[in-house]
């Protein structure tokens, strides 16, 4: 395998499936060296076991934002805080902070506005289609659903909720080809996410940022609240919405899977393997060794970065038998599409909300629905770390 084949594997696909270059990689060599131009020595773990023991490991493993700081990526005041790039102590202090935001009774208080959310998704795709013969699902259904519900969540103002989709469907605009018009987004993503903290500071609403800001303001700082804020908006919008529209796909390809889709018992299962299956983040935020250590048997030393490959560990035969196929009927080990650890996602029960009541809504509003293109000619995202299709032309 070239070092430029190496340096983009585990970005590559043929469609919804990871090239086969990446379970040869996992066979032979699952903890490999991954080649950064100009960047520090690294290392790219593809097994299910090995990945697992980078991520479960926040002693060995450091997340924190500076480290890249420091390996020549952006610069530390870039850093959009929150969760997913900090360590323990002060990853410890928020995550405790926020969970009981998304408690079984939060969560369930909080679909029957998943279900408007949906439904009015719908409605749009009926008024976007018009006289046409078909609508851009990526467009109408599966970005506005996530953005919409993390406006809910959040507490966005309806009057803000269009810009709020904006700055959202901006903020994940980022491939390996235009990483600075990334930090742009990411930098007017902070910036009103700031200004948001700043209203619910002073008069603190019925969403998350207000039920923190009267249950621990003198404890969290604005910067805290927005980079939290903003862990929640890279988390939860492009991710979920990628999912909504692969994962449709793969349901008007496949009539068992549609069937699944439509029966309640069967949802829920079909989600959490379509999730396993199609692993929408590529790979988890970069780890960088504390101290020389060994993955696998592969000594790493001190300050190398870690890359792990999530769609690599969730196709792994370790999980199970059969791992290129889709299943919803099989038991196997707990994938890691939302990663693990410390740092496992805070709003994975959220995301698996939206999809089991969005699917089911979608197919049933359009018993006819197909896809109207093949869906060899749907063009994704390349070398992007959520993968993704840029549209998805349906019609009914």
């Amino acid at each position: 395998m070239s070092e430029t084949t190496l340096t983009l594997v585990q970005f590559l696909r043929h469609g919804l499936d990871p090239v086969p270059e990446l379970a040869a990689l996992r066979a032979e060599q699952p903890v490999s060296p991954l080649v950064i131009p100009n960047g520090p020595t690294a290392w790219l773990v593809t097994g299910y076991r090995e990945v697992r023991s980078v991520l479960g490991d926040a002693e060995t493993f450091s997340n924190d934002f500076a480290n890249l700081a420091g390996a020549g990526g952006p610069s530390e005041d870039q850093d959009p805080g929150g969760l997913g790039m900090s360590d323990p102590p002060k990853h410890t202090r928020l995550r405790r902070m926020l969970m009981p935001e998304f408690t079984a009774k939060r969560l369930r208080a909080l679909e029957p506005r998943i279900t408007e959310v949906v439904e009015g998704c719908l409605d749009d795709m009926v008024a976007a289609r018009g006289s046409s013969d078909q609508v851009d699902l990526v467009g109408t259904f599966a970005m506005p659903i996530p953005a919409l519900v993390i406006c809910e969540l959040l507490g966005v103002p309806d009057d803000e909720r269009a810009d709020f989709q904006r700055i959202s469907n901006n903020r994940f605009e980022i491939s390996l080809g235009a990483l600075g018009g990334g930090i742009d987004a990411v930098n007017e993503a902070v910036e009103y996410l700031g200004g948001l903290v700043a209203r619910q500071r002073a008069q603190p609403g019925d969403g998350l940022l207000g039920h923190l800001v009267r249950e621990h303001g003198d404890n969290l700082t604005d910067r805290e609240l927005a980079g939290l804020a903003d862990g929640l908006l890279t988390g939860g919008h492009d991710t979920t919405a990628s999912m909504l529209a692969l994962g449709t796909v793969m349901l008007l390809e496949d009539p068992e899977l549609h069937a699944a889709a439509l029966d309640p018992d069967r949802v829920g299962p079909l989600v959490d393997e379509l999730l396993r299956y199609i692993s929408v983040v590529q790979v988890a935020f970069p780890r960088f060794a504390r101290h020389d250590t060994e993955i696998g048997g592969q000594k790493v030393g001190a300050g190398d970065m870690v890359v792990c490959s999530l769609s690599g560990a969730n196709r792994d035969p370790e999980l199970g038998s059969e791992m290129e196929k889709v299943d919803p009927g099989r038991s196997v080990a707990p994938h890691v599409a939302f990663g693990y650890g410390i740092h496992h996602c805070v709003g994975a029960q959220l995301a698996r909300r939206e999809m089991a009541i969005a699917y089911p809504a979608l197919l049933r509003r359009f018993p006819s629905l197909r896809l109207a293109v093949p869906s060899g000619e749907l063009s994704y995202r390349p070398f992007s770390i959520v993968y993704g299709v840029t549209t998805l032309p349906v019609t009914w």
